[in-house]
């Protein structure tokens, strides 16, 4: 997916943003494959029309909102949720309106 999103964003001209959002879709697709139980999810990425940025959704099954777990600083999981927002400008999830399961995006801003 990260292969996708930077081939994407090369074509777009906002490879500055191949880092950070590759990262956080790296994140949101292991959070789908650690906590939903189908492990299966859809993948949007879109650029905005006027150039300004991206923005990737993940979609699943699992309607429990994305949290972070980690509670001991050691710990070597449950920190995806702040590293997504960490080197996003914008993320959120919004629970699906007619099925169980929820989509989290996130948006980064292209430098001008």
């Amino acid at each position: 997916m990260r292969r996708i999103l930077r081939v994407y964003l090369t074509a777009w001209e906002m490879s500055e943003l191949c880092d950070p959002a590759g990262l956080a879709l790296t994140e949101l697709v292991a959070n789908v494959v650690r906590h939903t139980p189908d492990r299966r999810a859809a993948v949007l990425m879109m650029r905005w029309p006027d150039g300004r940025g991206v923005r990737v959704e993940v979609t699943d099954t699992c309607p429990r909102p994305p949290l972070s777990t980690a509670v001991d600083e050691l710990a070597e999981d449950g920190r995806g949720v702040l590293i997504v927002e960490a080197v996003t400008d914008r993320w959120g999830w919004d629970p699906l309106p007619d099925r169980p399961g929820k989509t989290v995006w996130f948006e980064c801003d292209a430098k001008p």
